[in-house]
C-alpha cells in the first residue's frame, strides 16, 4: 500500500498535482492524503485587522480549510471512484514545511506530489517559494507538477548523478516500483569530464543497479562544462517524462536550491521533477 501525501492551496496548480498523482498511482493501492497547511492566512489577515484576535482568526480559517477540504474530497469521490485509492484530510495550524515534515513522519509517507507553483506565484518562474522549501527541508521524496502538463505516463526517467552518493535504499524502492509499473527506462546520466569512475562511484553505481533492478537502465556520460544546459539538452533530445535528482550537501541540486530560484542556472523545466532526499528517516 502506497502512502501520498498532497498539500493543496485549492488553486487551479495544486488540483493539477491532484490529477497527476490519482493518474500516476492509477492502478496501485494508495491511501492519499489531502493536507492545507493554514498559519500564514491567520497570521497574514491578523497584522492589519485589530479587531480579530489570532484565535477567532485561527478558527475561522480553520473552518474554512476543513470546508474546502470536505468539499475536495466529495468533488474526488464523485469524479474518481476508483477502489483502490482512499482519500483523508488533513489540515494544521503551521508552516507549509513543518506541517509536510510532521505528518511524513506521522503517516510514514511515500511521496509528497505537489504543484510546482501556488496562488500567488510568479508566472516566469519556475518553481515557487514554497515549493522550493519543500525540495530543501522535507525529509521525504517530493514530486513537483508544472500546471500545464499534461499527464504521460514516465516511460523515459533521467536521473542525473555523480555517483559519489551512497543511495538510500528506500527512495530507490519508490522510483524502481514506478519504473516497473510503467515498464520504463531510466537513463542514469553521469555529468563528469572523466570517462573513468573511482572505487567509490563504481560501488554506488552497482548498488544502484541492484537496486533498480525492474527498470531498463541506461548509463550515459556528458561533460560538467554547463550541468543544467547538459541536463535539459538529454531531456529534450531523448523525450524524457520524469527528471530525478538527489537533494544532498555539496550537490548539483543543492546549488540550485539554495540561490534565490532555480531559474538562476537555466534549469526551467516543464515536466515533473522528482527530488529525492540522501537524509535518514
Amino acid at each position: 500500500m502506497r502512502t501520498v501525501l498532497i498539500p493543496t492551496d485549492f488553486s487551479n496548480s495544486a488540483m493539477h498535482a491532484i490529477d497527476y498523482a490519482l493518474n500516476l498511482y492509477k492502478c496501485e493501492r494508495t491511501n492519499f492524503y489531502f493536507l492545507h497547511a493554514y498559519a500564514d492566512e491567520v497570521y497574514g489577515p491578523y497584522k492589519t485587522n485589530g479587531e480579530s484576535s489570532i484565535q477567532v482568526q485561527k478558527e475561522t480559517v480553520k473552518k474554512n480549510t476543513d470546508e474546502a477540504l470536505k468539499d475536495l474530497i466529495q468533488k474526488l469521490t464523485a469524479r474518481e471512484n476508483n477502489p483502490k485509492h482512499s482519500y483523508e484530510t488533513l489540515s494544521a495550524f503551521d508552516t507549509l514545511v513543518d506541517a509536510v515534515n510532521d505528518f511524513v513522519n506521522q503517516i510514514n509517507v511515500d511521496l509528497v506530489i505537489m504543484g510546482t507553483k501556488g496562488k500567488t506565484a510568479d508566472k516566469k518562474i519556475t518553481f515557487g517559494s514554497h515549493t522550493v522549501q519543500v525540495f530543501k527541508y522535507v525529509q521525504c521524496p517530493v514530486l513537483a507538477v508544472p500546471l500545464d502538463y499534461k499527464f504521460q505516463q514516465p516511460k523515459k526517467i533521467l536521473f542525473p548523478t555523480d555517483y559519489m552518493l551512497p543511495y538510500k535504499r528506500r527512495e530507490l524502492k519508490l522510483l524502481n516500483t514506478l519504473a516497473s509499473e510503467f515498464k520504463s527506462e531510466i537513463h542514469c546520466l553521469h555529468l563528469s569530464d572523466f570517462d573513468d569512475l573511482s572505487t567509490r562511484q563504481i560501488d554506488n553505481q552497482r548498488f544502484l543497479k541492484e537496486s533498480l533492478a525492474e527498470a531498463y537502465l541506461f548509463f550515459e556520460r556528458r561533460p560538467t562544462k554547463n550541468k543544467a544546459e547538459a541536463i535539459m539538452d538529454y531531456i529534450k533530445k531523448n523525450n524524457i517524462n520524469l527528471l530525478v535528482m538527489v537533494n544532498s550537501r555539496h550537490s548539483f541540486l543543492e546549488d540550485m536550491l539554495y540561490r534565490s530560484t532555480v531559474d538562476e542556472i537555466g534549469l526551467r523545466l516543464k515536466l515533473p521533477f522528482l527530488v529525492m532526499q540522501n537524509l535518514p528517516r
